[in-house]
């Protein structure tokens, strides 16, 4: 396996490694790392102390991060009729029903979120194997079946985020771009931790929040302090 290159290398030495950093610290020192030739994306990395196997300790849901997530989303609906014009209004990229779902099936589509109106289900469950390995599957628990579809891609271009936890009961959510401020990155984060605690599943038990890492999408990680849930901003 091909070792890291010079830049990563020079990167991890500046990282202290027994160190757990404050959160502005930690994205001072991130941003301050050499960069990509492209924008970066900023990701946050919690790992919990839940089984997932049990149903009732997993975690699902989706947040509003104030400062968005620096990418533009294309977003597709499943809607007809009035539901559909709505839609478009909104500034969906992609509007459709059968359609739609012919061209999904045929391997013809290009679009981040999905969003479904409940009478569209029908139809949208017979993608199921193609959106759901994807992340694509419009889903209630993420808002990304309703009938307020104005509302749900206004939401979605504006910077609402979906998370869950993985088999590992870690969450991975991106935060931001590098591109942007101290101030952005940190605010962003801090709505994602309180998120994370309001969430906290009744039938967890034990230390919650295990460990928690920043990185960009070409540098190492850094491990944050997990106990710093106030004053984010100092250090």
């Amino acid at each position: 396996m091909a070792g890291h290159g010079k830049r990563y290398a020079s990167a991890r030495a500046a990282i202290d490694r027994e160190r757990l950093y404050p959160p502005a610290e930690a994205i001072r020192v991130l941003k301050s790392l050499e960069s990509a030739k492209f924008d970066e994306t900023v990701e946050v990395h919690f790992r919990l102390g839940l089984n997932v196997r049990h149903a009732e300790e997993q975690l699902r849901g989706t947040i509003m991060l104030p400062n968005g997530t620096g990418r533009s989303m294309r977003v597709a609906v499943f809607a007809e009729g009035d539901k559909a014009r709505e839609a478009a209004e909104a500034g969906a990229d992609v509007v459709g029903s059968a359609d739609l779902a012919k061209q999904i099936q045929e391997g013809v589509f290009d679009f981040d979120i999905a969003i479904a109106t409940p009478d569209m289900m029908g139809t949208v469950g017979k993608l199921g194997r193609i959106l759901g390995p994807r992340g694509l599957m419009p889903n209630p628990k993420s808002g990304t079946v309703t009938f307020d579809v104005g509302k749900a891609v206004s939401d979605a271009k504006g910077g609402k985020v979906e998370y869950r936890t993985d088999r590992s009961g870690i969450v991975h959510l991106s935060i931001g771009k590098k591109s942007f401020t101290e101030e952005m990155l940190v605010e962003n984060y801090g709505t994602v931790l309180d998120e994370i605690v309001r969430a906290k599943p009744a039938a967890a038990k034990g230390k919650y929040i295990k460990s928690v890492h920043i990185a960009a999408t070409m540098s190492p990680s850094i491990e944050l302090d997990p106990a710093r849930t106030r004053d984010l901003l100092g250090d």
